[in-house]
């Protein structure tokens, strides 16, 4: 066999499909056709400067963020391979402002796909690992335009999350629901080969990532947990902890599911008007997705993640995910955490909305 006795892509979906009788098909093909996609932007990322598609693309997104061109030919890509099938009904892109209606000559399909094409783009430029995420969900009403409110499902009621990463390898990691597998891109083969079946996170962890530039404008339970993993062996933890940030969520995630770890970009008081970091519909909700397959847990710091009820869609929202252990305490912190203030060595006592005592 090709491929070493290991399962394919597609031998891994149709096996799928066969534990429900009732299926048509239409899932596997619009995952086939995501996968698709991710193949193509892979050869992008792959050839960097040489395919002068390196740089700003000179426009914003509705995040208020500078577009790469990448992220600009990735968006493409991402329509181009799924928008003809009659598998989907609509879309939702980090990339655009308003839902995607399909052009008028295709078929719609049975599911609503919302996705971030080049996620950590920043670091396309300087050859840093980026990826690719996607959530699917059912449409509510199938073979027709979906409504905005349509897209506003809690990350429950998602029926695949899954991200391509684009680094020394290229991978496709997945959950239909049934655990999170990893696929391998063989090159010579250009199959996607299931090297990674059933990734479990460990429960405990002695390893964190977070963007330290932003500790004034945490939480005290945030600056609670920070603290105390710092302090290392000699603090309440009794354990030294390293410290990790690539500014990457797919990177991130890849590296906690591979060996454990814990993922906080909190909300903060940085900007009154953005209560996280992080989009919800096509970034939380999916990673969550898959780390809760994996036997990890994923929250807003105060509550399980994929039960939170999308107001909008370019909503942003808290997000801490990774091995269970770390993220209930987390949780129990913010449960147990003074209304306004923490003692914190490194950061002084000080509250959310008060000046430092």
């Amino acid at each position: 066999m090709p491929t070493g006795g290991k399962s394919t892509l597609t031998q891994f979906l149709i096996e799928e499909r066969r534990k429900h009788p009732g299926a048509t098909g239409e899932l596997n093909a619009l995952i086939s056709d995501v996968a698709l996609a991710c193949k193509a932007i892979s050869r992008k990322v792959a050839f960097g400067g040489l395919a002068g598609v390196l740089g700003s693309a000179g426009s914003g997104n509705v995040q208020g963020e500078e577009q790469k061109t990448l992220d600009v030919l990735s968006n493409t890509m991402f329509l181009r391979a799924t928008e003809w099938s009659g598998h989907v009904a609509g879309m939702v892109s980090e990339e655009m402002e308003a839902p995607y209606t399909l052009p008028p000559q295709y078929a719609r399909g049975k599911y609503l796909l919302m996705f971030d094409p080049l996620d950590g783009s920043s670091n396309i430029d300087v050859n840093v690992t980026v990826g690719s995420i996607f959530a699917i969900h059912r449409a509510p009403q199938p073979r027709q335009d979906p409504q905005p409110q349509d897209y506003l499902q809690p990350g429950t009621t998602m029926v695949c999350g899954g991200y391509a990463i684009y680094g020394p390898s290229t991978m496709l990691v997945l959950t239909l629901g049934n655990g999170t597998h990893a696929f391998t891109l063989d090159p010579q083969l250009g199959e996607w080969v299931l090297s990674h079946p059933n990734l479990r996170i460990p429960e405990r962890t002695r390893e964190f990532a977070i963007n330290a530039s932003n500790s004034r404008f945490w939480e005290p339970a945030v600056k609670r947990y920070v603290d105390e993993c710092l302090a290392g062996s000699t603090g309440p933890r009794g354990d030294d902890f390293n410290m990790r940030w690539i500014a990457s969520l797919v990177a991130e995630t890849h590296r906690i599911l591979m060996r454990g770890g814990v993922f906080l970009y909190p909300r903060d008081t940085k900007d009154p008007n953005k209560v996280g970091r992080l989009r919800l519909l096509y970034e939380a909700n999916p990673i969550s997705f898959l780390i809760e397959q994996a036997g990890g847990m994923a929250s807003t710091g105060r509550k399980r993640l994929l039960e939170v009820q999308p107001e909008a869609i370019h909503q942003r929202i808290g997000f801490v995910f990774g091995s269970t252990e770390e993220v209930a305490r987390i949780e129990g912190y913010h449960r147990d955490e003074p209304p306004a203030t923490y003692s914190s060595p490194l950061f002084g006592k000080r509250g959310l909305f008060a000046e430092a005592s």
